[in-house]
């Protein structure tokens, strides 16, 4: 299998093939746990960091594993990651760790990892492969920040609360309220909200892609009608 440009890689991660945008996958964490911006950091960082190690380990072990044990063997290796993540949680973010819940574990069953080890790691070389995890696993993390933005500003009207539980006390104060006197909006905080803005984001992504779309058919120069020739006229006609 031809391994694709390191550019398109990149692109499908953030962009093209976005795994909340377009993938539409593992929207059960995404849609429960971004309530809040710290929430979910936590959980896009933990996910970054499987999607990483799994798909770079796949990738080492691709010309080895046989057809029959494959899948098994892709999720104990996710299962492996998500361990460390976890441990890692308990050891330094154990407030966030017992927020986050059950969503932590369950990054095992999450359909974006297993199909990006099955696509893509176990058909290339670890540098791609690697390059894949981290770019899928950025643009994962950047929708769950954004939508978890979206949710915390529109519901609670601040952001950035309780950004100690990640980054430690110097962060305590982070908190920005850009409004006075906020009617907390409790439907944006609830799972029903989440469902709304991440259908915002995806009619703003395929909005955006359209515009994109005409533009660069309009820049195309326009093609020639098919039989048409050039006659050249000569001479005078009376």
């Amino acid at each position: 299998m031809a391994t694709k440009p390191s550019s398109e890689i990149i692109r499908d991660g953030l962009w093209t093939n976005n795994p909340a945008l377009v993938q539409v996958l593992g929207l059960c964490p995404l849609l429960a746990v971004t309530s809040t911006v710290v929430n979910a950091i936590g959980l896009g960082l933990a996910t970054l960091m499987v999607l990483m190690g799994s798909n770079l380990a796949v990738s080492l072990i691709r010309n080895f594993v046989s057809e029959s044990v494959r899948l098994p063997a892709f999720v104990m290796i996710i299962a492996s990651f998500v361990t460390c993540a976890e441990l890692l949680m308990q050891a330094f973010t154990y407030q966030l760790y017992q927020i986050l819940g059950i969503f932590i574990p369950l990054i095992v069953t999450n359909c974006a990892i297993l199909g990006r080890a099955d696509a893509f790691a176990s058909r290339n070389a670890p540098g791609p492969a690697l390059l894949d995890g981290t770019m899928m696993g950025i643009g994962f993390l950047a929708v769950l920040i954004v939508l978890g933005g979206m949710r915390e500003l529109i519901g609670q009207g601040s952001l950035f609360v309780d950004m100690n539980l990640l980054l430690g006390p110097a962060a305590a104060d982070w908190v920005i309220r850009p409004f006075e006197n906020y009617p907390d909006m409790l439907f944006m905080v609830l799972p029903p909200g989440a469902f709304v803005g991440l259908g915002l984001l995806i009619a703003l992504k395929n909005d955006i892609d359209s515009h994109l779309e005409e533009r660069r058919k309009a820049s195309e120069p326009a093609p020639v009608a098919s039989g048409s020739k050039r006659v050249r006229v000569t001479g005078h006609v009376s």
